[in-house]
């Protein structure tokens, strides 16, 4: 990994090693002849990070001392000086974009530090790994999706930032277009767009490693003829490279979500039954390392309804398999015996003890009649249901009991209620209640406050309930995908 730091530590230490030799220079010219100074070598310094430190010698060496225009140790410390100053802030940008742990902001850090090292005003980032694996994307720097959708008519080959992502040999180290519309073979399309955009120069960098291979490219655009300096250019160089293995890692780690999610989303039911009498609705988000929070809803014989969440404990793959497991086990009680929750939740228990002894879980499940309009259900350490209502917003009280796997034998009595035309019933796992970094009597209130404020023309639609719960209780980020815990809600609304 490039070390931007040490690289200002070692200009640093050079400059200070050039001020003590213009101190000896100027104690010898006091005590030489001048023919012995003529003779005498120029000092070279070596190169630093690819920049070139030599400094150039006057070539009337035999002129007399007195007719030197002046001592070169000003010219030097200036130099040097430039050097320290180009890779501190080089050094600041870096810092800044390591501190980025999303893709997307990422790509935004990359686009505006590449618009200052090389003195452009807007961008264009597109993110395209070569292998095909990975997420891609396209962003702009001070341009609108319109914008963006204009530059994308033009034929990909007829661009600088074309060539670069399809690895033509000569894009490695950047194309240069000082002037566009002065090129006589533009492409037309090209050269439509460039006037209508209002830019007319055009500088192109690829994001490319050994390690990592190529990752996509970035193109910065003036909006009058120019090109960056030879400096620009490897200080836009040592930061794309730095700015390559960032993204390499973060696009890794971007794969590995979206794989997790993959996985968890197909652990779940992919469609909700329809039941005459109920309509569901389900809502799932994921932490990055999967877990192992579920829901399901099944039709049971006579027009029925079996409703279940549950958590099991841990995170990662293990958590996940031990969560299909636990599902497929409850829908096969439920199948046989879901009119009776308690016997449900008694085999299930008896499974994961003789199977899995190491492993505990939380879970609820309910059988419904929607024609009745009765709901019973049993809960082993899982989190009450709430019903909402035009006329009420509660807690539906059940008994105290022990998760699954806690104790040798597990048992607790069924609770049963009948939900009013129009109420909703609410299911949820622990994820929602501590993702919002509240103690639990208070993520509670929350969430009571949360299911009372829906508004009551969104109370008769499953959907927009568990919705609104969401957004209120998990505002301002706490619903991103890094979050350590699951997140399920399971609505049911009886008409």
């Amino acid at each position: 990994m490039l070390d931007i730091g040490l690289l200002v530590r070692v200009h640093v230490d050079a400059l200070i090693v050039a001020q003590n030799h213009m101190g000896v220079c100027d104690a010898i010219r006091r005590i030489t002849p001048v023919g012995k100074l003529a003779a005498m070598s120029a000092p070279h310094l070596p190169k630093v990070a690819g920049i070139d430190p030599e400094v150039p010698v006057s070539t009337h060496t035999s002129a007399p001392l007195t007719e030197v225009p002046g001592p070169p140790g000003p010219f030097i410390q200036d130099r040097l000086a430039g050097w320290v100053s180009d890779l501190t802030t080089l050094h600041e940008l870096t810092e800044r974009l390591a501190g980025t742990n999303t893709l997307d902001g990422a790509l935004n850090e990359l686009l505006q530090a590449g618009a200052a090292l090389v003195g452009a005003r807007r961008g264009l980032l597109v993110l395209e790994p070569a292998n095909g694996e990975g997420p891609s994307a396209t962003l702009g720097l001070g341009l609108s999706h319109a914008e963006l959708g204009h530059i994308e008519t033009v034929p990909r080959a007829a661009t600088a930032l074309g060539r670069v992502l399809d690895g033509l040999p000569d894009t490695a180290d950047g194309v240069t277009s000082p002037d566009l519309l002065g090129e006589k073979d533009l492409d037309p399309r090209h050269r439509e767009v460039a006037a209508r955009l209002g830019y007319a120069a055009s500088y192109a960098l690829p994001l490319a490693s050994e390690a990592a291979g190529r990752l996509g490219a970035a193109v910065w655009l003036y909006d009058e003829p120019a090109e960056p300096t030879q400096k620009q250019r490897h200080l836009a160089g040592l930061y794309a490279r730095y700015a390559t293995e960032h993204l390499a890692r973060l696009v890794e780690l971007e794969r590995a979500r979206a794989d997790v999610a993959a996985v968890a989303e197909e652990l779940l039911p992919s469609r909700l039954p329809r039941i005459p009498g109920v309509r569901l609705a389900a809502r799932h988000r994921t932490g990055p390392r999967g877990g192992g929070d579920w829901y399901d809803a099944l039709p049971l014989p006579d027009r029925t309804l079996g409703l279940a969440v549950g958590s099991v404990g841990g995170s990662g793959p293990s958590a996940m398999a031990a969560m299909g497991r636990l599902r497929a086990s409850l829908r096969a009680y439920a199948v046989m015996e879901g009119e009776d929750p308690v016997a449900v939740l008694s085999d299930l228990e008896l499974l994961l003890r003789l199977t899995e002894p190491a492993r505990t879980a939380t879970a609820l499940f309910a059988y419904c009649e929607p024609a009745a309009r009765k709901v019973v259900l049993a809960g082993a350490g899982h989190t009450p249901p709430l019903v909402l209502g035009e006329r009420r917003c509660e807690f539906v009280e059940t008994t105290l009991s022990a998760p699954l796997g806690m104790l040798a034998c597990w048992e607790a009595p069924s609770v049963e209620f009948s939900p009013a035309p129009g109420e909703t019933v609410l299911l949820y796992t622990d994820g929602l209640l501590r993702r919002t970094g509240d103690a639990m009597d208070r993520a509670f209130a929350r969430l009571h406050s949360a299911a009372a404020s829906v508004p009551k023309s969104d109370r008769h639609d499953p959907a927009a309930v568990a919705d609104h719960v969401l957004r209120t209780m998990l505002p301002d980020g706490l619903d991103r995908s890094d979050s350590a815990e699951d997140v399920v809600i399971l609505t049911a609304h009886f008409d």
